[in-house]
């Protein structure tokens, strides 16, 4: 499996955002790692308090958030979605 390209130093690369069972995740690859965050209607950012393992590529992130938060999944609220 072919890693994806890391930011130099403690630099994140682009956010992904994304709609998990109607919650707004946002994810940001940084050197040490995956971060998780809920951002808020400010601009502001919290931690989610949840891990996404290193080994998860962005192209599995939606797979691994929906597997991960699969018990808050609702009718009208079923899917994760990348926005």
């Amino acid at each position: 499996m072919q890693r994806g390209p890391r930011p130099a130093g403690g630099e994140t690369m682009a956010s992904i955002k994304f709609n998990v069972f109607g919650c707004m995740v946002q994810v940001e690859r940084a050197l040490d790692g995956w971060r998780a965050y809920y951002p808020g209607t400010d601009g502001k950012k919290r931690p989610a308090g949840f891990v996404i393992p290193d080994e998860i590529e962005d192209n599995e992130l939606e797979q691994y958030l929906g597997d991960l938060f699969h018990e808050n999944a609702r009718p009208g609220n079923a899917e994760v979605v990348r926005l």
